[in-house]
């Protein structure tokens, strides 16, 4: 344990509903759902407001329906997150060289390392300056826990949610944590914590009280060693400033099981592409190829086929990713599909002409015609290329463009028509709502605005409406049902009070 808070544990408020209520003004202190659609969709993330419902992360989408049927349900726009995430990773890494992202919206950051904080003070100030530079460069909250682990500074910033922070003061880890249920530890998870409960032990300080011996008679000797040192408090885990990636891997659920074979293979080379794609944009090859198939009973089953050396072939993959699904009975039907790549490496090394009849031709036809993702008014015709559609399918929440009205978003569509609100995430007012043929040729897809206005475009702005802001003026985005920006939650001393 540090004698002083100095790692920082910074968590982005609802961060996918977050986002789409400051992109879209008429959404704001409304309930926002995001996830998948389909009647096998899932929530990806709920707004507060949808939280009140009762409707929560890796919930059945249909559920979250029948909890909260009148949310806005929109589907993930992943590169406005990848944007607003790198912004706030940008600031994380001014804080201290040694920043470890959890995913898009988490991250652990060594304060000590980066000389920005030694001791309480030092600490808190840079937590509140981290969150209102959050807020002015991307109109979003983050909560902010500050302690001498890892594992405190996570449960801190759990404790400061939404839009607070909160700093466990050295010396008060265990009055802290004693009365936590035991699931507050990293590793306790359902199967442990209900061993535990039937051992008598359900708080942190029943753990505790129980000793080391006793954990490792009932879990085994790493496992109970690690639970007994976090239930005293102890985590010397050091902040990594970069993980290596071990796979790289994508799946997709489909709304009716497959049963066409071609319609299966199709799509199981759709996801190799997709694989590889995101392989390179990693800087990685690699020579194991992982096949998942989940059929129509919820059985899943995984195959895999290891290379002679580390690829990122298209055509290699695609053709490993279709002999292992020869080996798959999908008799009955196919609910979920995925392709990964594993045994990574940064560099390649093969035989094409062994591994991939056609792999010469294949790489002509890569270097001649580049495949790329469809965009939302596009479908991948079946040799993979992405091509526009007469019978457009807009996705509720799609950002889109219309020659004459500018810049919207999809509400929704359906029987040939697709209904757009137009506005802007700096717009005074929820915009006006139009109605449209699917395939009217003024409407295209388009690509999603930044949540804040560039500084070079505020001189168009209402003369009502600021320029700038302070921090403690109010920003598009927040939930209104958060606090204000500026509202400090603490656990030590009288310096603050924890918010449920």
């Amino acid at each position: 344990m540090r004698p002083a808070p100095t790692i920082l544990h910074l968590d982005m408020d609802a961060f996918f509903a977050a986002a789409e209520q400051a992109a879209k003004p008429s959404l704001r202190g409304k309930p926002v759902v995001v996830g998948g659609l389909g009647p096998r969709g899932v929530v990806a993330t709920a707004s507060y407001e949808a939280r009140r419902f009762g409707v929560h992360s890796a919930m059945p989408m249909a559920q979250a329906r029948r909890l909260c049927p009148n949310a806005a349900y929109l589907v993930p726009r992943f590169s406005l997150y990848r944007t607003v995430s790198d912004q706030v990773m940008e600031l994380l890494g001014e804080l201290s060289p040694l920043v470890e992202p959890l995913s898009l919206d988490e991250a652990f950051v060594d304060l000590e390392a980066g000389g920005t904080a030694d001791d309480s003070r030092s600490a808190r100030e840079a937590g509140e300056r981290l969150r209102r530079d959050i807020l002015v460069t991307t109109g979003l909250t983050g909560s902010v826990g500050l302690a001498g682990s890892k594992m405190l500074a996570k449960i801190a910033s759990e404790q400061a949610k939404p839009d607070g922070l909160v700093l466990i003061a050295p010396g008060t880890e265990r009055e802290l944590l004693g009365p936590m249920p035991v699931r507050t530890l990293p590793g306790v998870g359902p199967a442990t914590g209900e061993h535990l409960r039937r051992a008598g032990m359900t708080t942190v300080a029943d753990l505790a009280e129980a000793g080391e011996d006793e954990l490792v008679r009932l879990l085994g000797k790493a496992h109970g060693r690690a639970i007994f040192r976090m239930a005293m408090g102890h985590d010397d885990r050091p902040v990594v400033a970069e993980r290596d990636a071990k796979s790289v891997s994508v799946e997709d659920t489909f709304d009716v099981d497959l049963h066409d074979r071609v319609r299966i293979r199709t799509e199981v080379e759709r996801l190799a592409d997709r694989c590889v794609r995101r392989l390179r944009a990693s800087g990685h090859s690699g020579r194991t190829i992982v096949l998942k198939v989940r059929r129509f009973d919820f059985s899943t089953l995984t195959r895999s086929e290891t290379l002679r050396g580390p690829t990122d072939d298209p055509a290699v993959v695609r053709e490993a990713a279709a002999r292992l699904l020869e080996a798959v009975d999908t008799t009955g039907g196919v609910r979920l599909l995925g392709v990964g790549v594993s045994g990574l490496a940064d560099y390649t090394q093969e035989d094409l002409f062994a591994q991939a009849a056609a792999g010469e031709r294949h790489d002509e036809d890569e270097e001649s015609a580049p495949s790329r993702e469809p965009t939302p008014g596009e479908e991948r015709s079946p040799g993979g290329d992405a091509r526009p559609v007469a019978d457009r399918r807009w996705a509720a929440g799609q950002d889109v463009r219309h020659a004459e009205y500018g810049s919207g978003w999809v509400q929704g569509s359906g029987l040939g028509k697709v209904t757009v609100r137009f506005e802007e995430p700096w717009s005074a007012a929820p915009g006006r709502v139009r109605t449209f043929a699917v395939d009217d040729p003024g409407l295209e897809p388009s690509e999603p605005l930044p949540l804040v206005r560039p500084p070079e475009d505020q001189s168009s702005w209402p003369a009502s409406r600021p320029k700038s802001r302070s921090p403690a003026e109010p920003v598009p985005g927040p939930p209104a049902s958060s606090p204000g920006d500026g509202e400090v939650v603490g656990l030590s001393g009288s310096e603050g009070r924890s918010r449920p």
